[in-house]
């Protein structure tokens, strides 16, 4: 063989070694990518979760519900209540 037959089979294999290494690149960062959609996933509905049960603890029945009852406090009287009215910030 000749030098430049030679030199071409080893460009020829140098590019076939890239070849495969790019492609097995591409199959792990495709894992890799299903992998954190999948916890994108979780996450969302762990979100999803977590609002429903703010929604639930912060429900202003329930809020009062249990101030009334582990606090004992009781709303003011009228004769208590005082209502400034809004100064205009202009």
């Amino acid at each position: 063989m000749s030098r430049v037959n030679i030199m071409l089979a080893l460009v020829l294999i140098a590019c076939a070694l890239g070849v495969i290494q790019s492609q097995h690149r591409a199959r792990v960062y495709f894992v890799e990518l299903e992998r954190l959609k999948k916890e994108a996933r979780g996450l969302e509905e762990q979100w999803g979760q977590l609002q429903l049960e703010q929604s639930t603890w912060a429900n202003p029945a329930r809020v009062d519900a249990l101030a009334r009852t582990r606090l004992g406090l009781v709303a003011p009287s009228h004769e208590r209540m005082r209502i400034e009215p809004l100064v205009n910030a202009r």
